[in-house]
């Protein structure tokens, strides 16, 4: 593969508050999926010109020159995913969490004990990620190592970047799903640990993440085996829930009273809270808590459309809060948790759940706009993924995930008029745009969805 070369409007994110529109840009990525060039304010003609004075290796014949209406932006970003509940999304709404779990979510992950059911759920599930702009995703798998390894397989097949892990629970489940012992269960997730670095030895695209499902479902013993093997793998990212619903508080609070009902005390005893941590919902911070999270640099996964379907009550995390205490923050679909598995439909969500924030902080925190909705959705997520020097936008250096977007015409997206500003076709994008308006998917400059 030789360089590929984009022209036209390419948007990304430096920050929160640093939305960029490049109408004429000359986006240049070299034949290792590397971003070489970004060049500002280049008009067609002067791109023949340009390459001859940047010696680069091809003709002006392969630039790929995109219309009005069609732009590039960068891959999404998913902090939080249960890849096993692909096929029961939508199942269970309103429930209580635990409720949930056990009649929905339980018998259903019990079923990737099957090697073939896990294969067929698994392709599925990623492709259907990859078709709607999720370049790297975070992933909880089942308690099953084997399905786990399908799964980064799987991912690693189909060009998706991963974190995936084989999750760890060996108590207060049913007898059918959990693991038969604390010893079975760090063995599984260190043979997890193996077949990913054998299968990637050079991290180019997965990691294994050390996902205890949360406190409730691991004894304190499998804690500390888990918090050893993230001291002895600084190398490997840590996920879990964290202050998501009060049903679940409640419940930790009564298995580890000696914690007084802080989750941030629990896990950093165990090991598990770090910079590496990526820490599910946390949708009932204390100050306490959120001086911790950002002591320990520790990133939030936001899950609004699980938080307001599942759960009990509708849970409107302090995302703006997160951002004024700059605590790394991105979305997550939660797969099985909501009705929707869509980034898009994420960011939207998210934006209700800030105007809630709002009313509820009677002013405080403000709603989000869409340029922080799309930071959630790309460089912040990169950054909790720990994948921020990689991917997250398009700065010179980093790998080259983008998204090919055609917002002209296709699907139930908002039509283009002719007065439009290439920022309001990027509002109508986000706002009412959905899969069909995703043209194409790179993947460090492979295209592995079209």
């Amino acid at each position: 593969m030789g360089h590929q070369l984009f022209h036209g409007t390419v948007i990304h994110s430096r920050g929160p508050a640093e939305l960029i529109i490049l109408e004429s840009a000359l986006l240049i990525v070299d034949a290792n999926g590397k971003i070489t060039n970004l060049i500002e304010d280049i008009s067609r003609d002067k791109v023949s010109v340009l390459l001859s004075a940047l010696e680069i290796p091809t003709s002006p014949e392969n630039v790929r020159y995109l219309p009005r209406g069609q732009f590039i932006i960068p891959g999404f970003v998913d902090t939080h995913n249960h890849a096993p509940q692909w096929a029961q999304r939508g199942l269970g709404q309103s429930m209580h969490i635990l409720d949930w779990l056990e009649k929905v979510t339980f018998p259903n992950e019990a079923r990737f004990r099957d090697p073939e059911y896990a294969r067929r759920v698994y392709t599925s599930c990623v492709d259907g990620f990859l078709k709607q702009g999720i370049t790297t995703a975070s992933y909880y798998g089942s308690l099953h190592a084997e399905a786990t390894n399908i799964l980064a397989d799987i991912c690693l097949a189909k060009g998706q970047r991963a974190l995936v892990g084989k999750c760890n629970m060996n108590r207060n489940a049913p007898d059918y799903y959990r693991d038969a012992s604390v010893e079975s269960s760090l063995k599984d997730t260190e043979a997890c640990i193996e077949h990913i670095r054998r299968i990637d030895p050079e991290s180019k695209l997965l990691k294994h993440v050390l996902t205890p499902r949360f406190a409730i479902s691991c004894d304190p013993e499998l804690l500390d085996g888990l918090g050893k093997i993230a001291a002895a793998n600084q190398d490997l990212p840590i996920q879990t829930h964290f202050n998501e619903a009060e049903q679940e508080m409640n419940f930790l609070q009564e298995l580890f009273p000696q914690f007084k009902g802080s989750e941030a005390d629990l896990y950093e005893h165990y090991g598990l809270l770090n910079e590496r941590s990526i820490l599910a919902h946390c949708c009932h911070m204390t100050e306490y808590e959120m001086g911790r999270l950002k002591e320990l640099d520790c990133g939030v996964a936001h899950c609004p459309v699980s938080n307001m379907t599942v759960g009990g009550g509708f849970m409107a995390a302090p995302v703006r809060d997160f951002l004024r205490r700059d605590i790394k923050v991105g979305l997550g679909t939660d797969s099985g948790g909501g009705f929707s598995s869509s980034i898009l439909d994420a960011m939207r969500q998210a934006l209700v759940a800030s105007n809630a924030r709002e009313v509820m902080s009677q002013g405080k925190d403000k709603g989000l706009d869409i340029g922080e909705l799309f930071y959630l959705a790309t460089l912040g997520g990169a950054k909790v993924c720990g994948l921020d020097t990689k991917v997250g936008n398009f700065e010179v250096g980093k790998e080259f995930d983008g998204l090919i977007i055609n917002a002209d015409g296709l699907g139930v997206m908002t039509m283009l008029e002719h007065e439009d500003s290439t920022r309001t076709i990027f509002d109508k994008f986000v706002m009412t745009g959905d899969d069909r308006n995703i043209k194409e998917v790179y993947v460090c400059g492979s295209q592995v969805w079209a």
